[in-house]
């Protein structure tokens, strides 16, 4: 059974146990405070408990806590891990202490991954003798129901790093996504910030209210995206595809970023990009079909929602 360390016992540290221990791994967790350390377990089998109520385990959860061991020191806890995942504040200075220790005593061939939001691996781990195997594993929250993990290398990160913590992240259920350079906030936090942005915008210039926002993006754009995400929403919106979507609506997205102060025009060039990459996903003539199958899973998801109503 191949084993990862978990860094860190605070909400993430705690929903990575149960990701990896759902997938059969043997988890390790060190966390400096001994309240954390004692909580740990307890807070992985509420966790579990809701799991099961809704179907979503496979196994019974007292397997997968038995999978689980907490340590005091990160010696033990990093020993013969094939993954160390770090899931510590957000904080520079403690990042570089924890990586200078876990590169020290962690097997040469261990990926070692950071579950920062925003910190880069090269403010932290750059002067690391082993930082070739270093990157950043940003999950959503909580992971074990979102399943999206963004993979960002460093310039020095090795490539073999990152083809290793993708399988080891995909055989652990998760949708892992391939962020090609340091950008802060990534492309989790940079999409959900540009919502933020204007939500709040959109609050501060009475538009609308902070109610009525969060029902748009719930009863509305939410809903769609969770079936399919916004370039597909467009692609399917509109007939004719994405290319026929930016011709008609990109000169009104051009002027409501301009109202902002943001000029970002969809160039020809960058709209062919974008429509070659859907086309190759999706040719027009199985659009029709596209379509359809959008519009049942949103009515699973609409007949789920008034069950649980």
């Amino acid at each position: 059974m191949e084993k990862v360390a978990i860094v860190g016992g605070g909400s993430i540290g705690v929903a990575f146990c149960i990701v990896f221990a759902r997938a059969g791994f043997a988890v390790r967790l060190y966390d400096p405070a001994q309240e954390r350390r004692l909580a740990v377990k307890p807070e992985v089998a509420a966790r579990l408990a809701d799991l099961a109520e809704f179907g979503l385990l496979d196994e019974p959860a007292q397997s997968l806590l038995a999978r689980i061991e907490v340590f005091d020191e990160i010696a033990g806890t990093v020993r013969d891990a094939v993954l160390v995942q770090e899931c510590a504040p957000e904080r520079v200075d403690l990042k570089r202490e924890l990586f200078a220790q876990i590169d020290a005593y962690a097997p040469v061939t261990a990926v070692l991954a950071s579950a920062s939001s925003a910190l880069t691996t090269s403010s932290f781990a750059d002067a690391l003798p082993g930082r070739a195997r270093c990157l950043v594993a940003h999950p959503g929250n909580p992971p074990y129901l979102i399943p999206v993990i963004e993979i960002v290398p460093a310039p020095f990160t090795d490539a073999a790093a990152v083809a290793r913590a993708t399988a080891l992240y995909e055989a652990a259920g998760m949708s892992a996504v391939h962020v090609g350079g340091e950008i802060e906030g990534f492309v989790f936090n940079r999409l959900q910030g540009a919502v933020l942005r204007e939500a709040y915008c959109l609050v501060r210039d009475g538009v609308a209210s902070v109610a009525d926002i969060d029902r748009v993006i719930r009863d509305g754009v939410g809903l769609r995206w969770s079936v399919t995400g916004p370039f597909e929403t467009v692609d399917l919106n509109t007939r004719g595809g994405i290319a026929s979507h930016a011709q008609k609506m990109g000169p009104a997205y051009e002027r409501m970023g301009a109202s902002r102060g943001q000029f970002d025009p969809w160039t020809p060039e960058l709209v062919e990009r974008v429509e070659a990459a859907r086309r190759a996903d999706l040719p027009l003539e199985e659009w029709d079909a596209r379509v359809q199958w959008r519009d049942r899973r949103l009515m699973g998801l609409i007949r789920d929602r008034r069950k649980g109503a």
